[in-house]
């Protein structure tokens, strides 16, 4: 943090500033098409946690940086270091869930202003949000059967709240790809507009939400929580083991070989 902006963020790969009441965060990975990488994942905790304490910040607005993409998923690159090894999984899953959550969790409400390609973890991070805003040139795919991984349990439960299981399940299986229409359709997205005008978009629902009363809007999201919780409990542990067996399979290695070596990837369920 420094004098200049408050909201400096702990890597240059993500940019955070003050725009009236709206704090906006904005993935810059561009070479890579705004995919997630470790630092990434590490910064959005403290800014969320300053937002939350500061009575200026009314909403926060996550976006990316240029017009190709929101985030095109995790940066592939850091997969070998960060995701291969039993602890290095571990690690990641944590940092990531940490940051999604922290999202979710956030108390305040959340836009994902969406332009481009939203894919994988991209799908993740704005079904964490409370409203998604998508350019009409909008792509979304979570391609976790391509790869071979596995897909945590708040993610799924967010995707099934916003699409219902029967869409969540062809989104999921397939990996194939929705364009804006479709996502909008389905509830993935609340709005759709000419790439041109997202800025207007967000703007407006910056001012909307800003000038509503914070209290109301922040009981409204808690309560709108609670009645989406299940009524009967759930096996966490038993989700995180199908997960981590997921991060330790053969077909998880082949995945990961495969997505570098540009092929369709042969899985055998092992």
């Amino acid at each position: 943090m420094n004098d200049a902006n408050p909201y400096a963020s702990s890597t240059e790969r993500v940019k955070a500033w003050l725009d009236g009441a709206a704090l906006h965060i904005r993935f810059n990975n561009p070479a890579r098409h705004n995919a997630l990488s470790v630092d990434m994942w590490e910064a959005v905790p403290p800014l969320l946690a300053r937002a939350e304490a500061d009575g200026a910040v009314r909403l926060v607005v996550f976006s990316g940086e240029g017009t190709k993409s929101f985030v095109s998923g995790a940066d592939i690159s850091q997969f070998e270091d960060m995701r291969a090894a039993r602890e290095a999984v571990k690690r990641y899953e944590q940092m990531a869930e940490a940051a999604l959550m922290g999202i979710h969790d956030f108390a305040k409400p959340t836009i994902a202003a969406i332009r481009g390609y939203c894919i994988g973890g991209g799908v993740n991070v704005s079904i964490s949000c409370d409203i998604r805003l998508a350019t009409a040139d909008s792509v979304f795919s979570i391609p976790a059967t391509r790869l071979g991984l596995g897909y945590r349990l708040s993610a799924m439960k967010n995707l099934v709240d916003l699409v219902g299981p029967g869409r969540a399940k062809d989104i999921f299986f397939t990996a194939r790809r929705l364009d804006a229409a479709e996502a909008l359709a389905i509830g993935l997205v609340n709005r759709v507009v000419p790439p041109e005008g997202l800025e207007a978009l967000v703007a407006e629902y910056a001012q909307m939400i800003s000038t509503g009363a914070p209290l109301t809007i922040k009981a409204g999201k808690r309560i709108i929580r609670e009645v989406l919780k299940a009524d009967a409990d759930t096996d966490i542990e038993m989700c995180r083991r199908l997960i981590l067996d997921c991060f330790e399979s053969e077909d998880y290695a082949e995945g990961r070989t495969a997505f570098m070596e540009k092929r369709k990837p042969v899985f055998r369920g092992k």
